[in-house]
């Protein structure tokens, strides 16, 4: 792809260079992956590596707790690997209903009663034993010794800590982890965190065993039964990671992929393939009539996601007819160049997370996205071993009704709809770039967004990461970055676009890391960029 390496943005950040290359959202994450490559590893070392040691250093989005999903290129082809985690064998609706009341739509958002089995140890485990060239418990070093010593808490990190404090502070063991001064960590203290490094010993030790068959499943159990909870020891040893193929939408002559449902990356293959019938390479990146076709296509593809995609043992339709091509090209001819639309879910029948990157110069490349959800997940953290769960249960519906997604109804042993989602870009069937944007429903649009200024505009990575962006809510509602040219919000305005101007690029844009490939990975090999909005690192050699 012949990029245009000049300044577009604000940002001063400079795509790196290297033939081994890690990009996460902390700089200590990254340089725990460069260890393990300098140490011999590979890219899935650097990349487990990298996730142990963010669950220590971004605890305000990820945790021992969390889930996880990966797609890596092996040098050869394409892995996918599920690590989402599935309900409690004691979970549904009348459950929910008995605790909740009959009103109850969803599971709560905090609380035990949040959380499905964590999934991102055990995909740690599968991809080291798969794929890795290091110990297990070698990969896990750099984390401990980050819990066991501390670290300064960076600026971004810090103010997501001081905003979920009020609303965290008496759910069980989250003060006694998180609040060691009685309150959140100020910029330049040091956090430690040493129930959180008793638990990463006891995963290097077992080769991550101890979490699922040992004594992190024996006190996690016990912390849900003591309030209530249904989490037992049973759904811990029953739960395995899935090794699954990553479905494609081409674009521009390159191809895109994501994880197949329960997660919503079919979201941004949607909206690329209604995309495809426009030339936006014929408008400018930053042009209002560039935003308005990729948010009109987003709103399609979200439409439908959220009316179809769960666990795909319950879904009525299959990722296929989703991307059917005649069904794409239907859902094109809904979108009206002049104005803003409310729109609805078609048929296809008739037809708070971190994310990291790593490439090396064998070849392999690892796209890895792991998170707690909503910040700090359920907000409850079992204190033994400071696991900080996940809350992925407020993905399910309790309730049917009229135009609801039924297939997402909570039931034993299902997973949630799910938000995280890895990417992966390849050409000709060879790989080309492992990339990934975090923030909820702002992943799939960055997705979009950073692909379209890459391939439409020739934009180089780090231009991409660092142009401003919006976001899609619902109905007519778009937020827009303080950063985005006045003339284009005007713009949008104008075409019915309702938006508002947030100043708060993290919380509300996402962020993301890229690394694409130049040729051959021994020789020219990657061109990497960590956006501006996290306190990420993109690091090489």
């Amino acid at each position: 792809m012949p990029f245009d390496f000049s300044h577009h943005y604000p940002s001063t950040r400079l795509p790196v260079f290297a033939r081994n290359v890690v990009a996460t959202s902390h700089p200590l994450a990254a340089q725990a992956g460069l260890r393990m490559l300098l140490a011999g590893g590979n890219a899935v070392d650097a990349a487990i590596a990298a996730a142990a040691a963010l669950t220590v250093t971004e605890p305000v989005s990820n945790g021992l707790g969390s889930d996880a999903f990966c797609i890596l290129w092996d040098g050869r082809q394409l892995h996918g690997l599920n690590a989402s985690g599935h309900a409690p064998e004691a979970w549904t609706p009348a459950y929910f209903h008995r605790k909740y009341g009959d009103g109850a739509q969803t599971p709560p958002k905090r609380g035990i009663d949040a959380v499905t089995v964590p999934g991102a140890v055990a995909g740690w485990m599968a991809l080291s034993r798969r794929f890795g060239k290091l110990p297990f418990g070698d990969l896990l070093q750099p984390a401990i010794e980050l819990a066991e010593r501390g670290y300064a808490v960076p600026v971004v990190v810090q103010q997501k800590w001081a905003a979920a404090t009020p609303e965290l502070q008496s759910l069980p063991g989250f003060a006694q982890a998180f609040l060691p001064w009685g309150r959140a960590p100020r910029v330049g203290e040091v956090f430690r965190f040493p129930a959180a490094a008793r638990g990463l010993r006891a995963l290097a030790e077992t080769q991550g065993e101890a979490f699922y068959r040992g004594p992190i499943a024996q006190a996690l159990a016990r912390f849900a039964a003591a309030q209530g909870g249904a989490l037992s020891e049973a759904d811990l040893a029953a739960f395995e990671p899935e090794w699954v193929t990553p479905i494609g939408q081409d674009y521009r002559g390159y191809t895109l992929h994501e994880i197949p449902p329960n997660g919503q990356g079919i979201a941004a293959l949607i909206a690329l393939g209604i995309l495809g019938h426009f030339d936006l390479a014929s408008l400018g990146p930053d042009s209002v009539a560039a935003q308005h076709l990729q948010i009109e296509a987003m709103k399609l593809a979200f439409a439908d996601v959220y009316r179809y995609v769960a666990d795909p043992r319950a879904m009525d339709l299959t990722p296929e007819q989703m991307l059917d091509p005649a069904y794409l090209k239907a859902r094109a001819a809904c979108i009206d160049p002049r104005r803003a639309q409310d729109v609805g879910a078609g048929n296809p029948a008739k037809g708070g997370t971190v994310y990291l990157t790593t490439a090396d110069a064998s070849g392999m490349m690892v796209s890895f996205i792991q998170s707690n959800y909503m910040g700090f997940g359920a907000g409850v953290v079992e204190p033994e071993f400071g696991i900080s769960l996940q809350n992925r249960g407020h993905g399910f519906n309790l309730a049917t009704a009229p135009g609801r997604n039924t297939a997402n109804l909570v039931a034993p042993r299902k997973r949630p709809f799910h938000t995280i989602i890895p990417a992966f870009l390849t050409r000709d069937g060879q790989p080309v770039m492992s990339y990934g944007v975090m923030g909820a429903n702002m992943q799939p649009q960055g997705h979009v967004q950073t692909l379209v200024r890459m391939l439409d505009h020739g934009q180089h990575p780090q231009a991409a990461c660092d142009a401003p962006r919006w976001r899609f809510d619902a109905g007519l509602h778009i937020n827009v970055e303080s950063a985005m040219d006045p003339a284009t919000v005007q713009g949008l305005v104008d075409l019915g676009h309702q938006t508002r101007t947030i100043d708060d690029p993290y919380q509300d844009f996402g962020a993301g890391q890229f690394i694409w490939r130049l040729g051959d990975p021994a020789d020219q090999g990657y061109v990497a960029a960590s956006d501006p909005r996290r306190d990420g690192m993109a690091a090489g050699f």
